[in-house]
């Protein structure tokens, strides 16, 4: 199955080559995509970002960054010098391998931002460093520092694609040590940079030394880097923006729900299945009380005392409470063992999936889906076979457009519910990348007592050329693709959130404001469907006078004076002839001349700066509006909001 929906801690350690060519500045480029930093300095700013991600998305991960082929050379422990009695010369640790801290992050920043540091420590060694003492490095750095971690994996950046061209002892050395971390459960990944003179080969080194998956760990993280491809495919797409790419793409927590669960098609067969959550609301981190009377702040830890309810507050402890429910006004006490077989329903408890029949799919409806569904894929760990009855029973279901009924229970002690098996198919990103693999959906199904009683409600039919019209505005106005992305429109709120406490623990700027991606394009949408909304618009209101008309026989309420002195009633008057005319209005008409009056561009100017356009009688807005071509069409806010719009556009 794919490896990253695998609940584990990422330890990540970048190994930067240092030499002439990666200190060496791109050529002069045309373009907001063209590179401006070096390429050593980029891959630092990429593991820059990547610290600062992990603090806030994965905060037990671990970063790391080992420089190699440097005329300084330094480890765990260690303090600078020259190779001469060096394990590992040429090969500088310039950020140990651990929980990445602020004080880390911001040490971090200031080497990249001082010239003077990044010029002592950046020094190409004379010397060539050999790849097989690089890889011994790394090997030791992972055993030391993240031995029980599922996923590691080691970034290797650099320019070189053939280190040992004229040396087979070295280049066979270093196939051994690649195999080493092979078998340790490293994953290597490579992200090569194009030098101007030539491109890079991987056919030449790489090809032996980076596989492809860990045969210790079959459910490790994938290896496919988006990044790497997108670095050797010459497409454009910046060094930092290639690197960051795949990175931000693995930065999402993975969440496990259950593992090894029964999967009962009928009796006497059953399959091993795994159960994940793929989407779960994200929230921001719970605020933490501190102490800050000792030398350090320290969290303050919550303790909770259960109290008996009378005059004394006598602390209750643990064996002394039982549970009971509320009945008719007694307490109705039952055992924890009477509680559990209440729970389950009086059966075993155990998790289960127990298909129970099928259906077609068009009979789940909508709205059936009232709570989290869960994903699920086969494990061959309790039940050999589970992958290729699984995948069987998906292909059918998929083909028939059916969905299976089955009686499921999440976890031991937990109630039994209703749910569809629904089958889904593969979906691939904008890259051709898989965003969700082929599977099948646990969707909780609602009783009869989770139903609630609808309000009664009279259906209106619209009239069939107010929804032809609507409907050319929405196509017009379709998504990319005809489907909402998730991944195209990060939380504003969540996002603002850590951008601010992120600025305050790593002493940056403050931002002005936050970046909201969910703002409508209103420009576009006017641009695109203005046209046919304006016409939806007119339309509305010809249908409404034909309806006002047909409905024009039924009585309208009287309404009586509020006093209680006089029962005289009154009744509500419309305006049925001319302004002025007199004839059956009770309100008073502004001069004809006022109504008839057209304004030019520098008075209403003047009104929209002064925000007094709204005082202007629809006359009026409607007579500027014909001159600018503008509709016409509408209420009185909505003429006022086009006059506004149209200064808008002018400023």
């Amino acid at each position: 199955m794919p490896g990253g929906f695998k609940t584990v801690n990422d330890a990540t350690l970048f190994a930067i080559e240092v030499n002439p060519s990666m200190l060496r500045r791109p050529p002069l480029a045309d373009g907001k995509g063209a590179d401006k930093d070096v390429p050593v300095s980029a891959a630092l700013k990429c593991a820059y970002h990547l610290m600062q991600q992990r603090i806030i998305s994965n905060p037990k991960d671990m970063i790391g960054i080992l420089l190699f082929g440097t005329a300084l050379s330094k480890f765990q422990g260690e303090d600078e010098s020259g190779s001469g009695g060096l394990t590992y010369p040429h090969c500088y640790l310039l950020v140990d391998l651990d929980i990445p801290a602020a004080t880390d992050v911001k040490a971090l920043r200031s080497m990249i931002e001082d010239e003077e540091v990044s010029r002592s420590i950046l020094v190409p060694s004379e010397k060539s460093v050999s790849m097989a003492n690089v890889l011994f490095c790394a090997n030791q750095i992972f055993t030391t520092k993240a031995p029980n971690f599922v996923s590691r994996r080691l970034f290797i950046v650099t320019d070189e694609d053939n280190p040992h061209a004229h040396d087979r002892v070295l280049r066979s050395t270093a196939t051994v040590r690649a195999k080493d971390l092979y078998d340790l459960g490293v994953t290597l990944e490579l992200f090569p940079i194009d030098r101007p003179e030539n491109k890079f080969d991987r056919s030449k080194f790489y090809e032996d030394i980076i596989y492809s998956a860990s045969p210790t760990d079959p459910d490790a993280l994938a290896t496919t880097s988006t990044a790497s491809k997108a670095a050797s495919s010459g497409d454009g797409i910046t060094l930092l923006n290639s690197l960051l790419s795949s990175i931000n793409s693995k930065a999402v927590t993975r969440r496990a729900l259950f593992s090894n669960m029964t999967l009962e098609l009928g009796p006497g067969c059953s399959i091993s299945v795994k159960g994940f959550i793929l989407f779960k609301r994200q929230q921001p981190a719970r605020s933490s009380f501190i102490w800050l009377g000792g030398e350090k702040p320290q969290l303050v830890k919550g303790v909770t005392k259960q109290l008996a309810d009378d005059d004394a507050a006598r602390p209750v402890e643990k064996a002394e409470i039982k549970k009971a429910y509320r009945f008719g006004g007694e307490e109705v006490v039952f055992t924890p063992e009477e509680i559990t077989s209440l729970r389950t329903f009086g059966g075993e408890g155990g998790p289960i999936v127990r298909v129970v029949g099928f259906k077609p799919l068009s009979m789940l409806p909508i709205w059936a889906s009232t709570k989290q569904s869960t994903f699920i894929y086969p494990s061959e760990e309790d039940y050999v076979g589970s992958t290729r009855v699984f995948s069987a029973l998906h292909q059918k279901l998929l083909e028939d457009e059916k969905m299976a009924l089955t009686w499921f229970v999440a976890r031991k002690n937990a109630a039994p519910v209703m749910a569809a098996l629904v089958p889904g198919a593969e979906q691939l990103g904008s890259h051709e990348d898989q965003t969700i693999p082929p599977g099948m959906w646990i969707v909780p199904l609602p009783f009869a007592d989770d139903i609630r009683q609808h309000p009664d409600t009279v259906l209106v039919r619209s009239p069939d050329s107010l929804v032809d019209i609507m409907r050319a505005a929405v196509e017009t106005l379709q998504l990319p693709k005809g489907q909402y992305d998730p991944e195209r429109y990060p939380n504003p709120a969540l996002q603002w959130h850590y951008r601010i406490l992120q600025a305050m623990a790593l002493d940056e700027d403050l931002p002005d404001q936050p970046e909201d991606k969910t703002i409508p394009k209103y420009k576009q949408i006017s641009k695109r469907a203005g046209k046919h909304l304006d016409r939806w618009n007119e339309e509305f209101q010809e249908q409404y006078r034909i309806w006002r008309e047909e409905n024009r026989s039924e009585p309208i309420a009287p309404k009586r004076k509020a006093t209680g002195a006089t029962s005289e009633i009154v009744t509500k008057r419309t305006k049925t002839g001319p302004a002025g005319s007199g004839s059956g209005s009770g309100l008073a008409a502004p001069p004809a001349a006022e109504m008839t009056m057209t304004l030019g561009d520098e008075e209403m100017r003047q009104r929209f700066d002064k925000q007094t356009i709204n005082k202007l009688h629809v006359p009026v807005l409607k007579a500027w509006l014909e001159t600018k071509g503008l509709g016409t069409a509408g209420k009185k806010n909505e003429l006022v909001d086009r006059v506004e719009e149209w200064f808008e556009q002018k400023a």
